[in-house]
């Protein structure tokens, strides 16, 4: 990997619907509502997903006049858990926020930083008492950004539950439910009385059923729900009804020729004996040529309502 060259970078092209205003960081659709871009990738696995995003990302941004960027980084040390120094260079590529999930807890050294850095998210459902926090709120090119990180329960540890607990914090965010939205826009679209902020949120699930679920339950009160945690990019990306952009899972960044990110004899051999053998990130295969990839979504956001216009694969 490491003296690969950049055109062995893959996947870092938006497809084609997207908008070309590639000039402009904010534009007008029907000459009245402002549109931001926003971009969620998928879990970095191990050195090759971090030297992808140092490759790929700061290109995706500025090709595409990307507002705000997150990543889940909870495989990003060595395949499992998370460093400081490992942060520090995906926060270096252009990422704004990183997300995690049940592995974050692997590197015990690194659960003082969830205490002290604000940037890093683990999911807002474990018990209060554990690290980190599960939600944040930033500002960036004037508007108010609200990333959640949240578990999912199924086939996974059994803590709170996420549906309630994104109830919990869009009552402390402000971002209300319909009941809550007082005026309407020209166009007919709600508005919070102080705008509403931008709603991203990581579902680190590993049920597609759990995720469509809470996708449908969050409709309208969030601008984009992602899933994360099988490594396996989806197909499905939509805007729901009313106004959430969806994909079930933003599939992973690293090696792509590989197993989920990992070393595919390793897989195999777990698979084949039932074997916990620990695995490892994937190396190149191919001398040189296996390639990474940077996999995920880039969403168009009203800065207004915080209702998607589109989404689209990385």
């Amino acid at each position: 990997m490491g003296g690969e060259s950049a055109q062995h970078v893959r996947a870092f092209v938006v497809r084609p619907f997207l908008c070309p205003l590639a000039m402009f960081q904010t534009f007008l659709y029907n000459g009245k509502m402002r549109v931001v871009r926003a971009i969620m990738l998928g879990d970095v696995v191990g050195e090759p997903g971090i030297k992808a995003l140092e490759e790929g990302l700061p290109g995706i941004i500025g090709g595409n006049s990307v507002s705000f960027v997150v990543a889940n980084g909870e495989n990003a040390a060595d395949g499992f858990g998370l460093t400081d120094a490992a942060l520090r260079r995906i926060f270096a590529a252009g990422v704004d926020v990183v997300t995690s999930g049940n592995h974050v807890w692997e590197k015990r050294e690194f659960w003082q930083t969830l205490e002290t850095d604000d940037k890093v998210l683990r999911p807002a459902n474990y018990p209060g008492e554990a690290a980190g926090r599960g939600w944040l709120c930033a500002e960036k090119d004037g508007v108010s950004w609200v990333v959640i990180n949240v578990q999912g329960r199924e086939l996974l540890p059994l803590i709170d539950c996420p549906f309630r607990c994104f109830d919990n914090i869009i009552k402390n965010v402000g971002c209300a439910s319909p009941g809550n939205r007082a005026s309407r826009d020209d166009s007919g679209d709600s508005v919070l009385p102080n705008a509403c902020p931008i709603v991203l949120v990581d579902f680190h699930a590993e049920s597609t059923r759990e995720k469509e679920a809470l996708a449908y339950y969050i409709d309208g009160r969030a601008s984009l729900l992602a899933g994360t945690h099988t490594h396996v990019q989806t197909a499905d990306e939509r805007v729901l009804p009313q106004g959430t952009a969806y994909i079930t899972d933003l599939g992973m960044t690293g090696i792509s020729d590989s197993v989920i990110g990992m070393d595919p004899d390793i897989c195999m051999e777990r698979a084949r004996k039932q074997v916990l053998y620990r695995m490892e990130p994937a190396a190149d295969r191919g001398g040189g040529n296996s390639g990474v990839q940077i996999q995920g979504i880039i969403a168009e956001i009203r800065a207004d309502t915080g209702k998607a216009v589109s989404v689209s694969r990385l």
